[in-house]
Parts: C-alpha cells; structure tokens; sequence
C-alpha cells in the first residue's frame, strides 16, 4: 500500500481560499512522508503553488473532458449499477494498489454544497473500502442539513477525524452522534498560511485603504430586491464621501466560471475617476495576503479573503452565505451579529450601517 499522504478534492489554486488551506498545511507538516495532492487543474497549482520538494502534484481525469470514456462509463454503470466507476476513472492514481493510507478531504465547505454531497460520499467509501483511512480537515457543515440527511450523517461518522472550523460544525456534527474522540476544533488551515509583502501598487496607501472583495457567487444566494454589488457601490460612494481612505478592490477567486474580478471591474469603472479606488491585480494567495494585511478595514464576501484579514488583526466585515461565516466570526470576536451580514438580503443602509460601527469599534475590534 502507498504509504504517501494524499490530500483530495483540491478544486485548484485560481481559487487563492483552495490555494491557502493547501499553503496552510503544508507550513504544519513536518513528517517524512510526501504529499501528493490531488488536485481538478494542475496548471493553476503549478503557477500559483509552484513545484516543490515533498508535494507531487497530480490532476484528477475529467471524463466531461472524453465523449467516448463517458459514454462507456455511462453504459456499464447503467448495466452494472456500478455508482463507483465513474470515481474510479477519476481518481486513478489513488485506487487498487495505489491507495492512500490516509486520504485527507480539504474542500472545507463542500458539504454546504447539496450537489456535491453523494459524490463526496461515495470518494469516501470507495477510499476506506479500500483500507485508507479518511480525514476531513477544516469543514463547515450546514445544521439543518445534518438533520435531514441521514446519509451524509453515516458518512461523517465514520471519518477517522474531523477538524471543525468553527464551533457552530462541531455543535451540530456532535448533536448528530459524530464520536467526540473523532472531532476536534482547529482553525482553517488558512490562518497558517504566510505573507508576503511586495511592493503595494499605486493609490494604496498603508494603513489608510479600505479593502473590498465581492464575489459573483453572492448573487446566487440574493432573495431581496436589488443586489448585493449595489449595496457595495454604495458603501464605496459613502467612503469616498466621509473618509479620505483609498478603496483598493482584491480579487479572491479568478476561475472563469466565478471570477470576483468580474464585479470588482464594474465597481471600479463606476469610481475610478475619482482617484481614490484601484483593481489589485491576481497573485498568489500569499501575496493577496501581504495586501489585505496592509488594509486599515476590510470587507469580504469570500471566506478566505477575510480570514487574511482575521489573521493579520484587520478589522473585517464580512458578507456571509452559510454557516462557515457566520462560525469563524463567533469564534474570534465572540459574537457574529454585526461582524457577518447575509448576502441574501444585504441592502446598501445595511452596509454602510455596519461598517461605520465597525470604524466606530475600530481599537477594541
């Protein structure tokens, strides 16, 4: 058996939040043994992760990607109802003889995504079947979903170890009978991750900046009228009214299906003659990093961009979608109300109101 670590459902480093809990752990590991992670775009952990000693890097096959191997695969599990195969084709490299002893699932907040649950669970019983050991490390995880789901629930269960990391996922997976012995509460990955400071680029000002970050996937969660970008526009005209802080705009996510670049163009065509508003460009997530913790204040809806500003001692704001904002804030500051407003029914008075508290509690923050 291989005796390699695997770290499993990595959706690739154009998402810098993927990119950091990977940066995270391999800053705490210390052993012997290699890491390969498996990862859905090699090319994007290439660039943004690089080569290095210890970690091979190796891509998932996308059967989307093969006509041929779909219609296959699709063809002996209609006959066979072999619900398997297709995670097999997937993931070669971690099946039969190559299978992991320790099997480590990084994708924090996959179970808070319905459409993503039976495959997770069937990676899971495919890998332990198997005899490897699986881990699922710096989870978020819906309440009401461990309620009604019952497979979800027996899958969890038989994790050798879960990392909870915030303590609204642990009250809830110890509520729905996870052994306390297999469940521990540890801070994201993420917050491990380093800095790196680089030169800051023109119009932001150290200490001075209030930095941004919005995501398109916010919208998808919206259920009042008008939309979350809007009430962004306007908190970033009330700045530009009240304060004399720049307004830096920093991207989190640059996939092409979510790329926060997208609406953070728009807020910057929208402010940009106004002089006091600039686009940080993509980096890696160290760097974007170095940036948030260069801000006086930041407002984020990705969760990663705000635990760069929690871990650098910023004052953050956060635009939260599920229980993982609402968790990591409650365990920093004690309470999330006013610290974490939901995106799905977030207005312009409502932002602008929670961030003059936030100014106003700035030194106790």
């Amino acid at each position: 058996m291989d005796e390699r670590l695997v770290l499993f459902n990595h959706a690739g480093s154009g998402n810098h939040g993927c990119e950091a809990i990977v940066r995270g752990f391999l800053a705490g590991w210390n052993d012997s043994w290699d890491i390969r992670l498996i990862t859905n775009d090699r090319t994007q952990d290439k660039r943004y992760i690089g080569e290095r000693e210890g970690l091979i890097l190796e891509e998932e096959r996308h059967m989307d990607r093969n006509r041929l191997a779909h219609m296959l695969y699709y063809g002996y599990r209609k006959i066979t109802g072999d619900a398997e195969c297709y995670l097999r084709y997937r993931f070669p490299m971690i099946t039969g003889s190559k299978t992991p002893r320790l099997a480590v699932s990084i994708g924090g907040d996959n179970y808070c995504y319905p459409e993503m649950v039976p495959d997770l669970i069937l990676a899971d019983d495919m890998l332990r079947n198997r005899g490897a050991a699986t881990v699922l490390m710096g989870c978020s995880i819906e309440p009401d979903d461990l309620a009604r789901d019952e497979g979800m629930v027996r899958d969890l269960k038989e994790h050798r170890l879960i990392t909870a990391r915030e303590s609204i996922t642990k009250g809830a997976l110890l509520e729905a009978g996870v052994d306390p012995g297999r469940l521990k509460l540890l801070p994201d990955p993420a917050f491990a991750m380093e800095t790196v400071r680089v030169d800051l680029p023109e119009g932001f000002s150290e200490g001075g900046t209030v930095g941004i970050n919005v995501s398109p996937l916010i919208e998808k969660y919206r259920s009042g009228d008008g939309s979350v970008l809007d009430a962004f526009s306007g908190l970033v005209k009330h700045l530009i009214d009240t304060t004399d802080m720049q307004i830096a705009f920093i991207p989190h996510v640059v996939w092409p299906t979510s790329d926060d670049r997208k609406p953070l163009m728009k807020l910057q065509e929208r402010y940009a003659d106004t002089g006091r508003t600039i686009l940080v460009e993509d980096a890696p997530a160290p760097v974007l990093k170095g940036y948030i913790a260069r801000c006086r204040f930041f407002v984020g809806a990705r969760t990663h961009s705000t635990i760069a500003a929690y871990s650098s001692g910023v004052p953050t704001l956060v635009a939260g979608y599920c229980v993982k904002s609402r968790g990591i804030a409650a365990v920093i500051v004690g309470d999330s109300n006013g610290m974490v407003l939901p995106s799905s029914s977030l207005d312009e008075s409502t932002l602008i109101g929670a961030f003059d508290d936030l100014m106003s509690r700035e030194k106790e923050i």
